[in-house]
């Protein structure tokens, strides 16, 4: 068995480490440790055509672990990047100056 703090596996994990040695510290409270793993997860995902779209999270305690709900990575891509905008099938993206 490993012993360590944290652990990251997977085709996406390079990306999820990045992620994680950035924001770890070892006196995380639980919802900021939360939310690290989520992002860690969110980037492994949205950078990695292999890690699938959905955030998978258990929270691991002493007197055994709980699963956390799933979320779609498209949907948190608008919660950590807020400067971008949705546009429906019938608006443009683009803008063009009036003559």
């Amino acid at each position: 068995r490993l012993e360590n703090a944290l652990f990251s596996v997977g085709s996406g994990s390079t990306f999820a480490y990045g992620v994680l040695d950035t924001g770890y510290r070892y006196d995380l409270e639980p919802e900021e440790a939360i939310d690290l793993g989520r992002r860690a997860i969110f980037h492994a995902t949205h950078r990695d055509a292999f890690s699938g779209g959905v955030v998978r999270l258990y929270w691991v305690k002493e007197d055994g672990w709980v699963a956390l709900p799933l979320e779609d990575v498209s949907e948190l891509y608008y919660q950590y990047h807020p400067e971008v905008k949705t546009t429906t099938a019938t608006e443009s993206p683009l803008t063009f100056a009036q003559a």
